[in-house]
């Protein structure tokens, strides 16, 4: 039986003022106004966003990184530890001016050097960065406060690319972390972001700790809008508590004893609408996708016919309800490659997810394709909403189809280090596991991770599909969005036919936050703008 954690360890604030805020308001407060209390969507494993593409480790990494330049809710490009760029040679070369005010949380100025050397990093791992690399001739310092991109030709999306908000952005840390390879973990938590890592107070599967950055310089351009605008820290210290039991995170909102529940489940909702003192709201207006993703390096699923056998028996509904409930104004089923209200999202060569279901026609299929009881191993996490709740619907879903499956359940971060395993099923490997990603994830083939077929460099999975990278390198340089969208559909008709996954339809995420917060900043768990009332 998992027991309540007490919330208030550690609840002394650090000293320091409210950005932009008088000093004499930020010093009247009570401790706990000072204190922003969070039950995270899943536990803090991974502190490295280019590493894995777990949006935990990306929350906690815009917490204490910045970038060049954020994105803003209708996806342009702002410079954030950018001042502007200049274009010249018709784009053949671009020079990024970096702001003068930024520190590291060492004390040490964010310079040129720090940028290309993060850069670089972030280029060997990125959809987005690999692609930019394909046309960069060198990328250069020029002095302290100026790097030089030189292009082979020009690239219409580079400062998109420097905005990437999806899983493994282009964050800016010291040079002397971003020369570790990219494949190897960086433990080192230094950034130049509005918050600090309370390294002495992390305890990974009970605390994540942040004290407000006051050295931390803002963008003084824009309005706050997704990643883009000036991120204020509001608060001077952040805790996420790692909850796994939903009942007890929802007792300790209800008590005031935290602020912030990101990931309830459906029936933790119902419970919570009826305090008036919470408000349930969509976290991110766009919904989220889910995705069943094969190993394609091992058998049962390196045989395409046997990927393409489950089809039949794939009902989106079955799984976007498993995490919402059967509220039909918050999933969407016909759901294919890209975010739906997106203007790439389409239903062409969707016909074999849509019409009646059957999994007798989809058993028939496995046979014709020869599987002959070949152990498949289905891992996926107990303690993360929508992958949890779409395993369990691919668990029964397997066991109907008659599988020799191994159910391999546990905590989501033994899933996301297990999921990166080579091996064969017999050696301790993976076939099928499934999750979701943010809705601007899959806005595009830029940093759509399960979308690449690019064998041993793409995403877990490693499917090897050369017909997706050609249309992905054409989409880069499409001339219109008329162009992108022919693309787009072809893409999407490969996929359907090469099954590198399987779309599972799409939900949006609702989040539980007590109403005396104020200024929370729509996309995901963004803390910075979001002060008490």
């Amino acid at each position: 039986m998992i027991q309540r954690r007490s919330l208030l360890t550690g609840a002394g604030a650090a000293a320091g003022l409210a950005v932009a805020a008088p000093s004499r308001f930020a010093i009247a407060q009570p401790a706990r106004q000072r204190v922003l209390k969070l039950v995270p969507q899943a536990n803090l494993t991974s502190l490295d966003p280019v590493w894995t593409t777990a949006n935990v480790t990306r929350n906690h990494a815009y917490m204490i990184h910045d970038m060049l330049y954020g994105m803003d809710a209708g996806f342009v490009p702002r410079p954030q530890l950018a001042e502007g760029a200049v274009e010249e040679d018709e784009g053949r070369t671009v020079t990024i001016t970096m702001r003068d005010g930024p520190r590291f949380h060492d004390g040490e100025k964010v310079r040129a050097q720090d940028a290309v050397a993060s850069l670089n990093r972030w280029m060997k791992r990125s959809p987005m960065g690999q692609k930019l690399a394909t046309f960069v001739d060198e990328l250069v310092v020029v002095d302290d406060r100026r790097l030089r991109f030189r292009m082979k030709r020009r690239f219409p999306l580079l400062l998109n690319a420097l905005a990437q908000v999806s899983n493994s952005p282009p964050f800016i840390i010291p040079e002397r972390l971003a020369r570790t390879d990219a494949f190897t973990q960086i433990r080192d938590t230094t950034g130049c972001g509005p918050f600090r890592f309370k390294e002495d107070e992390f305890n990974s599967g009970s605390m994540v700790v942040y004290e407000r950055n006051d050295a931390y310089s803002p963008t003084p351009a824009g309005t706050p809008s997704l990643t883009a605008g000036p991120k204020l820290p509001k608060f001077e210290r952040v805790e996420w508590h790692i909850i796994t039991d939903a009942s007890t995170a929802a007792a300790a909102l209800q008590t005031g004893e935290i602020d912030w529940f990101e990931q309830p489940p459906p029936e933790i909702q119902l419970l919570l609408k009826r305090n008036r003192q919470i408000s349930i709201e969509e976290i991110d207006p766009l919904p989220l996708v889910g995705v069943l993703r094969f190993n394609h390096l091992h058998g049962p699923f390196n045989n395409k016919k046997i990927r393409q056998a489950l089809l039949p028996a794939i009902n989106q509904t079955d799984f976007m309800s498993a995490i919402v409930g059967l509220e039909p104004d918050i999933y969407m089923d016909n759901v294919g490659v890209f975010t739906p209200g997106t203007p790439l999202a389409s239903q062409v060569g969707l016909e074999p997810l849509m019409g009646p279901r059957s999994v007798d026609k989809a058993k028939a299929l496995l046979k014709e394709a020869g599987y002959n009881n070949e152990l498949m191993r289905l891992i996926g996490p107990t303690d993360i909403l929508a992958p949890s709740a779409m395993t369990q619907v691919a668990a029964d879903l397997v066991r109907r189809l008659d599988f020799n499956a191994d159910i391999a359940l546990g905590d989501w971060g033994t899933v996301v280090q297990r999921r990166t395993s080579r091996e064969p099923v017999d050696k301790g490997g993976w076939s099928m596991l499934l999750t979701s990603f943010s809705s601007f994830d899959f806005v595009d083939p830029s940093a759509h991770f399960p979308l690449r077929g690019n064998g041993a460099g793409a995403w877990v999975g490693w499917p090897d599909v050369p017909q997706l990278e050609t249309l992905r390198d054409e989409w880069f340089v499409a001339p219109d969005l008329a162009a992108q969208k022919k693309i787009a559909e072809d893409m999407q008709r490969i996929v359907m036919d090469e099954l590198p996954y399987i779309p599972v339809g799409a939900y949006k995420s609702m989040t539980a936050i007590n109403k005396n917060l104020k200024g929370r900043v729509a996309g995901f768990a963004i803390m910075w703008n979001l002060e008490r009332a």
